[in-house]
This record gives structure tokens, sequence and C-alpha cells, in this order.
């Protein structure tokens, strides 16, 4: 009978104890979860951001290049159908975000008048053209494979970002062809900044994103002028702000000069009243006032203190 009632107690205190075990591993978890909730609301309220090193930066810009001159070397090797292979290589390559070296080679410009032209123009609109172009002349273009959609998404993006700081997803939803927010983001962040060609914030508040960085595209026919004036007037800004610059230096150090003369002439005259109170074994106070304070401070005649007219308090009747 007591084994029987000792064990009723242990099992009593077990499940008592799963309960409270239980209750307590709820409890942790319920508030784990509201923090997880609470940090996942921050972040949506504050956006995300993403870093980009300048040594990522010139990795890409490395990789790019050395694969520009891999493509380059294989187009100056081939003709015809050969070479629209390659040109279909070439803009659905992932490290690949420029073509006008591809572009100029001569054997990539001899396609132009033939039955591969079309293949030239699909290659300057990835060197140029947006998604939005592709679709305006799809007809007369080659049709695209998924990875040469999604190159030249993130072309359009680079374009984007080229012209605005700030793009909104309004506009970017619209340019890329995409149905919501969501793959919007994805894009954004798996083929763009993991790619290393962009680097910027999302702000879901403001719905928008906020570049801080993008790689270059393919100067456009024309744009070179422009950057180079561009580039003009940035350089005569720059040599004004240095002439400013130098001018308030100039005036900085003729007025340290000035200074260091003054304090100089101040300190001999000093020195000189010094020696003449002692040559005369007093104080002349009266010449030290007006060194120090440049005018006759004085001290206070004692005698017409002296004779000045007390007032006196009238005896209480």
């Amino acid at each position: 009978m007591y084994r029987t009632q000792y064990s009723l107690l242990q099992n009593h205190q077990n499940s008592s104890f799963n309960s409270s075990f239980q209750a307590l591993s709820l409890s942790v978890y319920q508030k784990k979860r509201k923090r997880k909730e609470k940090a996942l609301s921050s972040h949506q309220n504050l956006g995300f951001f993403f870093p980009f090193s300048k040594r990522g930066s010139m990795e890409v810009e490395q990789k790019q290049a050395q694969v520009i001159e891999h493509f380059v070397k294989q187009a100056s090797s081939l003709q015809g159908s050969s070479l629209v292979s390659l040109i279909v290589q070439v803009t659905s390559h992932s490290s690949l975000f420029a073509f006008s070296e591809i572009l100029a080679v001569p054997n990539v410009l001899e396609l132009q008048g033939t039955g591969y032209a079309v293949y030239i123009d699909l290659l300057r609109l990835f060197a140029h053209g947006t998604w939005s172009d592709y679709k305006s002349n799809a007809s007369r273009l080659p049709p695209l494979v998924p990875d040469q959609i999604t190159k030249l998404k993130q072309l359009t993006v680079l374009s984007l970002a080229e012209m605005n700081r700030v793009i909104s997803y309004d506009q970017l939803l619209e340019q890329l062809d995409l149905s919501n927010v969501r793959e919007l983001e994805d894009f954004l962040i798996n083929d763009c900044m993991y790619a290393g060609i962009v680097k910027g914030k999302l702000d879901h508040l403001r719905r928008s994103f906020e570049v801080q960085f993008a790689a270059g595209r393919d100067l456009r026919p024309g744009q070179l002028g422009n950057l180079i004036q561009t580039l003009d007037d940035w350089l005569d800004t720059t040599n004004n702000a240095l002439l400013t610059i130098e001018e308030k230096i100039k005036w900085a150090d003729k007025k340290c000069e000035l200074d260091a003369i003054h304090k100089k002439a101040v300190k001999d005259r000093v020195e000189e009243v010094k020696k003449s109170v002692n040559n005369k074994g007093g104080r002349d106070f009266q010449a030290i006032d007006d060194i120090l304070f440049g005018e006759t401070a004085g001290l206070m005649d004692y005698e017409e203190d002296r004779t000045r007219t007390k007032r006196r308090r009238s005896p209480i009747s």
C-alpha cells in the first residue's frame, strides 16, 4: 500500500514538474517570439541597409576586366554562328555588365548587314538599353533566355541609379515588370546587391530604394562630351575653392605675423618700464597702466577723496 502511494506521489510530482517545465518553455518561447517580431518591425520601419566595401567593388571590377579580356580574345577568332553563340554567352554572364569592348571587335562589327545583324543590335541593347527598350523592340530582336532577362533587368537598375539617388518602388516595379514589392526586394537584394553592382537601403515606409553606390555602364553615343564638360566644371569649381583657401591661409599668416610684432612691442615696452622703475627705486604704476591697458587708469586722488563731504545721519529726536 505504501509502495502504491509512493508511486502515485512520484507520478504526481513528475506530472507537476512536466507541466511547470512546459509552461516555462512556452513562456520563454513567447518572449523570444515577441523580441523577434519587435526587431523585425523595427527593421521594417528603418529599412534594410546593405554595406558594400571598396575592396568588394575593386574585386568586382577586376573580375569583370578578366571576363571582358577573355571574351574579346574569343570574339577575335570567331565568325558567323559561332560568334552569335558567343554573344548569347556574353549577354548571359553573371559577372559582365560592360560590352563596349566586345562591340568594338572587328569580327563582331562584320555581322552588320548579314543575317546575324540582330545580334549586334541585341549586344548594343545590353550596352546602352533597358528592359523597357527590349519590350518595345521585342519583335525585331532575338528572344531572351532567363539569364539574359535577369541581366537586362540588372542593367535597368543601374540606369535608374545613374539618374536618381532615390528610386521609388513604383518606378522599379514598372521598369522591371515585377508584380509585387516582395518580388522586387528579393531581386534587388539577391540579384543586385549581393552581385556587387549596387549598394543602398530599402526603405519600407517610403517605398523607395536609396542608392549609395552603383556600377557604371557603357557610355552612350554622345555621352562622352557631356561627361567631359561635367569634369571640366568640377575642375573649375575645385580650382576656385583652392584659390579661396590659399587667400585665407595668406590672411591668417599675415594676422599671426602682426600679432607677433605687437606682442613683441608690448613685451619690450614692459621691460623698459621695469628698468625705469628699478632705476628710480619706486613704483611707476601710471606707466605700467599705460602699457597694459592702453589708457591712463590712474589712482584715485586721495586728497580729493578726503575733502569729499561725508553724509552723516541726523540724530533721532
